[in-house]
């Protein structure tokens, strides 16, 4: 069973995503050993390497164990993955505040024991997998916007509720774009989803202006307001990219990660990135590499003979690639600074073992012709 299994995943996403991881990892040591060597008191240079280390031999155990377990399996635990997501959301604000720290005080990790859960991580994945889920048992309802589509967005509009009072609103809102994009994949009326967005504008924008830090980020973007420190990240991640140019400073050559760019190996590491490596061996090749994920997602979608299997695909897939460009986009000066990172680049540890696991997931799917032998394949046009 396991050997048939390993002969049949789809080696391309696997190889793709091998080199991203080490291509991430040399970058991010030599994005943060000067940081580590700060913070150690000049003990290590090694301080992050080695909790991102240990963090991707977890999310390496994750990607196995999801490609050997039938992906199919997930469809019966899906609701109850999704609600466990909502109990931990609660759990994770209601921890704070018993902690007395106060409603507005970032609330986005639980600890379990020597463990931390970034709880918006995992509610990330349980939408995935339930909007998968969802739409293939209710597929001919979902066109019906009471009966098929509203359920779904009220389980979407609740955790990123959830999300968003923590407070992470950039989180909240990548997950309601995935959330609508597997929506719209599945077959719900553009109209219908084009209505329920304008209602989450109404809400959503006054709920981005409520908070002083993200107004301010706002306004330095569109070059309004007087408080230099607000843009000083994004202009020092200008900086950077300036000083790479065409071919780069040299690996480990950086100036700005030495305290001049704030958190150079987590959410702006893509800067350093670009003034190490340059333009040509540095910037293009990593989002060369999450396009080439994306396009085998989608090929695995296209493939694949289970509706489900397509629907988690397309959902894995979108979830990578749009992480990736807006984080791209945030370092470049194109989008508002928001505090996303780079999936398998930036330094983290619940992004890292989840993006492993759907990885897992997408090369289990990519699997998925074994059960039906000379199918075509399913395509979404054959259900309207």
């Amino acid at each position: 069973m396991i050997d048939m299994l390993i002969q049949r995943y789809d080696r391309q996403l696997l190889i793709y995503l091998g080199v991203l991881t080490v291509m991430g990892t040399v970058m991010l040591y030599s994005a943060s050993w000067y940081e580590s060597f700060a913070s150690s008191n000049g003990r290590t240079d090694m301080l992050y390497l080695q909790g991102h280390l240990k963090r991707m031999l977890v999310g390496v155990f994750f990607l196995f164990g999801f490609l050997i377990l039938d992906y199919r399996r997930l469809k019966e635990i899906a609701p109850y993955l999704v609600i466990g997501a909502i109990i931990l959301l609660i759990a994770t604000k209601a921890y704070y505040l018993a902690k007395g720290f106060g409603w507005y005080k970032p609330a986005r990790w639980l600890f379990v024991g020597p463990f931390t859960l970034q709880t918006s991580d995992f509610a990330r994945m349980a939408i995935i997998v339930f909007m998968a889920y969802y739409i293939d048992k209710k597929r001919d309802q979902l066109k019906d916007f009471q009966m098929g589509l509203l359920p779904a967005l009220s389980v979407l509009a609740v955790t990123m509720g959830l999300i968003v009072i923590q407070p992470d609103y950039s989180t909240a809102l990548m997950i309601g774009a995935i959330g609508v994009l597997i929506l719209f994949i599945g077959g719900a009326k553009i109209s219908q989803l084009s209505l329920a967005g304008a209602g989450a504008l109404l809400v959503g924008i006054p709920v981005l202006l409520s908070r002083e830090y993200r107004r301010q980020r706002i306004f330095s973007f569109f070059g309004i307001g007087d408080n230099p420190e607000v843009g000083y990240q994004a202009g020092q991640s200008l900086i950077s990219l300036g000083n790479g140019g065409i071919f780069g400073v040299g690996l480990g050559n950086s100036i700005e990660k030495n305290h001049f760019l704030p958190t150079p190996h987590t959410d702006f590491i893509f800067a350093i990135i670009g003034e190490e490596l340059g333009f040509i061996l540095g910037t293009v090749p990593v989002l060369t590499l999450f396009l080439l994920i994306f396009f085998r997602g989608l090929k695995v979608a296209k493939e694949c003979t289970d509706p489900f299997g397509v629907f988690l695909a397309v959902g894995i897939s979108f979830n990578f690639i749009l992480y990736a460009f807006v984080n791209a986009a945030v370092v470049t000066g194109i989008f508002p600074v928001t505090g996303l990172p780079m999936p398998m680049v930036s330094y983290g540890g619940s992004g890292m073992v989840i993006n492993m696991a759907l990885i897992g997931i997408l090369l289990n799917v990519s699997q998925a012709r074994r059960s039906v032998g000379g199918n075509r394949g399913w395509s979404p046009s054959l259900y309207g």
